[in-house]
């Protein structure tokens, strides 16, 4: 899988922060999908570069993920 980096001030993005993120601290993502790629970002540090992986490797990950909690 080949990840880059993004840049966060893409303004065209519309960033979908996680259901299980919280005011409280801890790890949190917020993601952005367009045409080929998913940007992921760290939700409370927007300034950071984030990372963007192509919508079939995203896809992978979210089934893996789903199936590890399951």
């Amino acid at each position: 899988m080949k990840a880059d980096s993004i840049s966060q001030g893409d303004s065209r993005l519309l960033w979908i922060k996680s259901s299980h993120s919280s005011e409280e601290g801890g790890e949190c993502v917020e993601v952005a999908a367009c045409l080929h790629k998913v940007h992921v970002r760290d939700s409370k540090d927007t300034a950071r570069p984030g990372l963007a992986v192509g919508a079939g490797a995203w896809t992978v990950f979210v089934g893996y993920a789903v199936r590890a909690v399951g």
